[in-house]
């Protein structure tokens, strides 16, 4: 069984289990000040389609890569599916970018791209159609210093062949961004990658700064799995990167990155290597970063676990890596089992080098394990204390791991959707990541749920969305990015009446 895990999203009891100290964040108290919309959240917290949406207000430029229309404010990239309908003969993905405002991200103002809107090539038409870009395979980053972010993907071509790899050639586009967002109004810019690397491409791209000179980069992976690919900004115009590295050994697998400072204050992001798993926990290379030369080719091999997290959790400044199990198993006869030294753990490998300290994860309710695991961890500082916890995907929502504590963090999908009832089990939503979106120096968690059965198995396609105060009940703000999800400010009202029901 190959796993999958398309955002990052393991298992919670109704008691909590003490562990040694992780990080000192969590203070259950809620911040009260007015969200900055009610999106289409409701009474009863299940979140429905916002109201239509308006242009974001031009910025000045930003040094945060999730501030696409550089106001200042973090903005968040989402999955929007559009289903076949009148004029749609397949089921089609876009990205949509839900902009933020100095009380919080603002579900009314939005902005939802396909391909032609980014000035991409299409690509060869299969099951999705030809407007179609998953958001697993977006990137974001202000990749020429304009203080603007820009939005890079991979366009895959012709089937070419390098040695004995063949595949279609996988080359990242730029659509360059600008004070409302990228326009899209030219074509989309290829970028220059080394000659190693040239015929076939790169995958896994991931961004960074991983030299830590406060310009944003680009890593991937040589298609012809001859290297890691390092892409050094700033780029130019015409996609030229100012200098590449391919120092670093490939091998079969997801690259994962430390994140760049939202703030701009430049350090050198780590990169992380997670071998190939076949459902079982695998392998991880982590390579530090280093100022000015970038991510050491001496890599350090860590414990096996699919889930991942970089921050600051023992609040020492330095960053950290968390890596642990994410509940997945191989379903082969003899496979389903992990070593006791990664089943149920995770691992908190200090940015000092030294030795890890190991965390037991909460256990599964009886009768939930599954083969493919709630999911994975994600790094967050809800009390803004400095120091981050690890919120973790449960088989019943979300826990975030503050110390010794163990605070659930709980929203729940309708209890019917699309005519049919959901399942109890299937109601949950999972983590997806945290971020301060209102400036306060507390991040807020965001968590996700679709009735999708690959929802309920990987945690693909999601819909419903809560951007949570902290670990308390209240919101932030909710919203579901449905049909409607895309309609501007100019729609008809009787389309609107219609998306309301939808």
């Amino acid at each position: 069984m190959k796993t999958r895990t398309a955002v990052r999203s393991l298992v919670l009891c109704a008691a909590c289990v003490v562990l040694a100290p992780l990080t000192g964040c969590g203070s259950g108290s809620a911040d009260r000040r007015p969200a900055a919309s009610d999106g289409g959240g409701t009474a009863a917290g299940v979140p429905t389609a916002p109201a239509a949406s308006r242009a974001p207000a031009a910025g000045k430029g930003s040094k945060d890569p999730d501030d696409l229309n550089g106001d200042g404010h973090r903005d968040l990239v989402v999955p929007v599916s559009l289903t076949a309908g009148p004029g749609r003969t397949r089921s089609e993905e876009r990205i949509g970018v839900v902009y933020g405002s100095a009380d919080g991200l603002d579900p009314t103002t939005r902005t939802v791209y396909g391909r032609h809107d980014l000035g991409l090539p299409e690509q060869e038409v299969g099951t999705a159609g030809p407007d179609s870009i998953p958001a697993e395979e977006v990137v974001t980053a202000d990749l020429d210093g304009d203080g603007f972010s820009d939005v890079v993907t991979d366009v895959d071509g012709a089937r070419v062949t390098d040695g004995h790899v063949s595949a279609p050639r996988s080359v990242p586009y730029v659509a360059w961004g600008g004070p409302g967002g990228p326009a899209g109004k030219s074509p989309a810019t290829p970028l220059r990658l080394p000659a190693g690397a040239s015929k076939l491409g790169v995958n896994s791209l991931v961004r960074g700064d991983f030299d830590g000179d406060g310009h944003h980069d680009l890593a991937a992976l040589a298609a012809n799995q001859s290297s890691v690919v390092l892409l050094y900004g700033p780029f130019t115009r015409s996609g030229v990167p100012a200098r590449t590295g391919t120092r670093l050994p490939w091998a079969d697998g997801d690259l994962v990155a430390d994140d760049i400072d939202p703030t701009g204050k430049p350090r050198a992001t780590s990169l992380l290597l997670h071998t190939i798993s076949d459902g079982e926990q695998s392998e991880n290379i982590l390579y530090p970063a280093r100022r000015g030369t970038g991510p050491s080719p001496d890599g350090r091999t860590l414990r096996r676990g699919n889930a991942h997290a970089f921050g600051d959790f023992d609040g020492d400044g330095q960053r950290d890596v968390a890596v642990g199990d994410d509940g997945s198993r191989n379903d082969e006869p003899g496979s389903e089992t992990e070593a006791p030294e990664v089943d149920g753990s995770l691992a908190v490998y200090p940015g000092t080098g030294g030795a890890p300290v190991t965390h037991r994860l909460p256990t599964a309710p009886e009768g939930a394990v599954t083969d493919y695991g709630p999911g994975g961890f994600v790094a967050a500082d809800p009390d803004g204390d400095g120091r981050d916890g690890v919120l973790v995907a449960t088989y019943e929502g979300a826990t975030l791991i503050d110390g010794d504590r163990r605070i659930p963090v709980r929203r729940e999908g309708p209890a019917r959707s699309g005519g049919k009832k959901t399942p109890a089990e299937r109601r949950h939503a999972r983590p997806a990541g945290a971020a301060d979106f209102d400036g306060d120096g507390k991040d807020e968690l965001i968590l996700h749920w679709a009735a999708h059965p690959l929802f309920g198995l990987y945690g693909e396609h999601p819909t419903h969305w809560w951007i949570t105060r902290g670990t308390t009940t209240d919101n932030q703000t909710a919203f579901a990015t449905v049909q409607c999800f895309g309609q501007g400010i100019d729609a008809k009202v009787s389309d609107r009446r219609d998306c309301a029901k939808s």
